[in-house]
């Protein structure tokens, strides 16, 4: 989402009387490398890398025929198709979700700036929406049941959802909350203030920890029952999301709401109740599968 900049209630040297052990910012360049004119930025390389190493990971759990069994899946080949698909799912639906959730009004009265991606603006949950009408779409034309192509899409989303993470770090966005904790960062682009570095919070949590839960369940059979990870990935990084808010300073303008909820939280409490559900109904299907299975 795009970046709006705080400003600093009170100086550096301040700041440095209060907190001698905040961490200095990794001044790493935005543009990961350039080719003449073309420039090519972290972020937008978190994207096309995180996508790559989901349908790399994707097309091993395919190929795996242990991991499903009987149950109709689509082949390794076909991954190709979910790919591109998934990739319009996430631009279109990241924009579109950044225009409606976030900033309606700006893009009503400045209605081309919608098409002008390179100045940043992605919601997650546009994003979100996005790969499920993505995944609808593969599932109908190749004959499978959307659940069966949901799990498989979120079985391996949290690659993505870490390397944009850590691309927001380094482009200095979404910066966290002013922090007296050791670890805390001080972002020269932002302010002189001390934050919480709350997208390696995100990273960690609605990423390398989730991919890590969800590996679990693969390996314990989780393909077998029908929406069982999609609704630990929904339901985990709901909670996550929710959590990190708390740390995450919100835009004013765009993100702060009343009563202190912000819209991260609102867009991530119906995602966690459907997930929600869907745990449950997985977990009702196994127990009807092993009691009709038992002697």
């Amino acid at each position: 989402m795009t970046s709006r900049r705080l400003i600093a209630p009170f100086g550096a040297d301040n700041l440095r009387s209060m907190m001698p052990f905040v961490l200095p910012f990794p001044n790493i360049d935005p543009v990961a490398f350039s080719f003449g004119p073309l420039a090519v930025r972290w972020y937008g390389l978190a994207y096309i890398v995180g996508l790559l190493g989901s349908w790399a990971y994707a097309h091993r759990l395919a190929g795996n025929a242990q991991l499903w069994q009987n149950r109709p899946h689509p082949s390794p080949q076909s991954l190709s198709d979910l790919l591109l698909y998934g990739m319009l799912g996430i631009v279109i639906g990241g924009r579109l979700g950044q225009v409606l959730f976030y900033e309606p009004h700006y893009y009503l009265a400045h209605p081309l700036e919608i098409f002008a991606l390179w100045n940043g603006g992605m919601s997650f949950h546009g994003g979100f929406i996005g790969v499920v009408l993505a995944a609808w779409y593969f599932a109908h034309r190749h004959g499978f049941s959307l659940l069966t192509i949901g799990d498989l899409c979120c079985a391996v989303a949290p690659i993505p959802v870490f390397l944009v993470r850590i691309a927001n770090f380094i482009q200095q966005e979404h910066a966290g909350r002013p922090a007296h904790v050791p670890w805390a960062v001080v972002f020269p682009d932002i302010d002189a203030v001390p934050r919480h570095p709350s997208q390696l919070y995100e990273g960690l949590t609605e990423g390398l920890l989730l991919l890590f839960v969800l590996g679990i369940a693969v390996r314990k059979g989780g393909l077998l029952l029908p929406g069982l990870l999609t609704g630990l990935f929904m339901l985990g990084y709901a909670l996550a999301r929710i959590a990190m808010e708390f740390f995450r300073q919100p835009d004013p303008d765009l993100e702060r709401l009343a009563y202190g909820l912000t819209m991260g939280m609102v867009l991530s409490i119906p995602m966690a109740l459907i997930g929600l559900a869907l745990v449950i109904r997985s977990a009702r299907t196994a127990h009807r599968v092993e009691h009709v299975e038992a002697p």
